[in-house]
């Protein structure tokens, strides 16, 4: 990646975090790249930066160069002359009927797709010096100077778009997978700043023309036991709606992989500012491993007021020893009725934003993990923009002053 005009910016191991580290080895395993053009697409310093990622968190043997060779043809130059003589008769009519329904389209529907589509025959019509491009034009009924005036606007506009790659790139070097409404609002000022003219749909047709757009993935494995004898309590939030930060707390457990085993993510969420204000990952389900989630949450709290606590009926919610944990703390419990998750829907969104855009890479084992639910965690809170806080992160809403929550939220 070329950046002319400006000093070079010295990078180090500490500003790719492990989530971005993840996301390239899982590219050049796929083979959409080689290492060598990743570091450069990414604009990563170092020979061999990328092969030592791979050689750490990839699955593949990447101790010894593979060297590929093309198999060798086994035509005859009787069949190849053949076969390309076909060849040139199928694209001859294929000519013949494309020109035809161009002519029909323009006729009848007034499209006008041989002026608005100059420059590409153009660039054909160059590669042969038989055919000269006042004969093309000629027989095309447009004008030279319709051709280059169409080369120059799409020149100086693909000048243009070329900035915004290295823009999207460096954001999604933390956000692997933002979506593409976030990265505009993200962009908005850099785009000013360059003067790019560039609208939200605009920016979505680029990026799916750099293979740059983020597919959504859909999951559900269900993790809650909520058969038990033990006590379940009402659900507190069937009238009410959070009016400030840290008055209600939302919990969940999800599951996340790793290469070595299955381990399991707690989260507590701020439900006004949709902050995650607590997390631990654990190797089992335990209510133990589950209440230290909650411990961090409270440990972080800014204020003392009324907070109540709204989770599903699982076995380790409804636990002795965190509801211990929520009386001593002055926290009121409040659970869904029945099995039906979309009470609890903020908590699973939470888990599905983590999981879909940020823990997408298999890590080799839990300390990895670790590192990386912690990056991505910090870098949600922080960093992102979320659609239903006007496009201000979650960490701006839960420490901002309540007088001006209601203008922003």
């Amino acid at each position: 990646m070329k950046y002319s005009g400006k000093p070079r910016k010295k990078r180090t191991q500490r500003d790719y975090n492990l989530g971005f580290k993840l996301a390239l080895v899982s590219e050049v395993e796929k083979g959409n790249y080689t290492y060598k053009q990743i570091q450069k697409v990414y604009g990563i310093q170092g020979r061999s930066t990328v092969l030592v990622w791979l050689r750490k968190y990839g699955t593949l043997d990447w101790s010894k160069p593979n060297f590929h060779t093309m198999p060798k043809s086994k035509e005859t130059p009787a069949q190849k002359i053949k076969r390309l003589e076909g060849e040139l008769e199928d694209e001859k009519l294929r000519n013949l009927l494309l020109n035809t329904m161009i002519d029909v389209s323009d006729e009848r529907f007034g499209t006008s797709i041989r002026k608005k589509l100059l420059s590409q025959p153009v660039q054909i019509i160059r590669q042969d010096k038989q055919i000269t491009l006042s004969r093309s034009c000629r027989l095309l009924g447009i004008s030279r100077q319709a051709v280059y005036q169409s080369i120059k606007r799409k020149e100086t506009r693909a000048y243009v778009l070329s900035q915004i790659k290295p823009l999207v790139l460096s954001i999604r070097r933390e956000m692997p997978r933002i979506g593409t409404r976030k990265l505009y609002y993200l962009l908005k000022e850099d785009f000013n700043k360059l003067q790019i003219k560039i609208g939200r749909d605009a920016l979505f047709a680029y990026l799916k023309s750099e293979h740059l757009l983020v597919k959504p993935k859909k999951n559900y494995t269900k993790t809650t036991n909520s058969k038990h004898w033990l006590r379940k309590h009402p659900n507190l939030l069937k009238e009410l709606i959070p009016e400030r930060p840290e008055h209600v707390f939302v919990s969940d457990i999800t599951y996340v992989k790793s290469r070595e085993r299955t381990h399991y993510l707690s989260l507590v969420t701020d439900a006004f500012s949709r902050k995650i204000v607590g997390y631990k990952l654990s190797d089992d389900i335990s209510a133990e491993n589950v209440v230290k989630a909650f411990k961090m949450a409270i440990k972080n709290r800014i204020n003392n007021q009324e907070l109540i606590h709204h989770s599903d009926r699982g076995l380790q919610y409804c636990s002795a020893i965190y509801q211990k944990a929520l009386t001593k703390n002055n926290v009121q419990s409040s659970m869904t009725d029945g099995y039906d998750c979309y009470q609890n829907a903020l908590a699973e969104r939470i888990n599905g934003i983590l999981k879909q855009e940020f823990l997408i890479y298999k890590c080799n084992n839990g300390k990895e993990l670790n590192q990386l639910i912690k990056e991505s965690i910090e870098t949600y809170n922080n960093k992102r923009p979320h659609l239903n806080l006007n496009m201000k992160t979650p960490n701006f809403i839960h420490n901002k002053k309540p007088e001006k929550l209601t203008s922003l939220v």
